[in-house]
């Protein structure tokens, strides 16, 4: 397998209540069609592991990489991390996108340290 492959199957494993989806692309897809809007999208939510672990190996934004080892350490679970890291790249691109701007690295950073000071 590539590199990205092997690091996609270790994310997969984290999520057996998407292993029916993943094995299955044509159905999952049209799945995705007819789903409602508060369901979770299996293909979005690895895509964001994938794009947090790509961020975190090479620190871009910098200083995501500490963020987000700082975040595993008080959480004690890298899954548990990049889930909450989730919520401040969704955010991030979101207000990116409303307000017609480039995306705010410093400002997803700071949200996701802000993560790690939460209990």
């Amino acid at each position: 397998m590539e590199a990205i492959e092997v690091i996609a199957s270790q994310w997969m494993d984290e999520h057996p209540e998407y292993h029916a989806d993943f094995a299955n692309l044509e159905q999952a897809l049209a799945q995705l069609q007819e789903a409602p809007t508060d369901q979770t999208n299996p293909f979005l939510h690895l895509s964001m592991h994938l794009s947090i672990t790509e961020q975190c190996s090479i620190d871009q934004p910098r200083g995501i990489r500490q963020a987000v080892e700082l975040l595993t350490a008080r959480r004690d679970s890298l899954h548990d991390a990049h889930h909450e890291t989730m919520e401040c790249l969704g955010k991030m691109l979101w207000e990116s996108q409303r307000a017609g701007r480039p995306p705010d690295g410093d400002a997803y950073i700071a949200c996701v340290q802000r993560q790690a000071t939460r209990d």
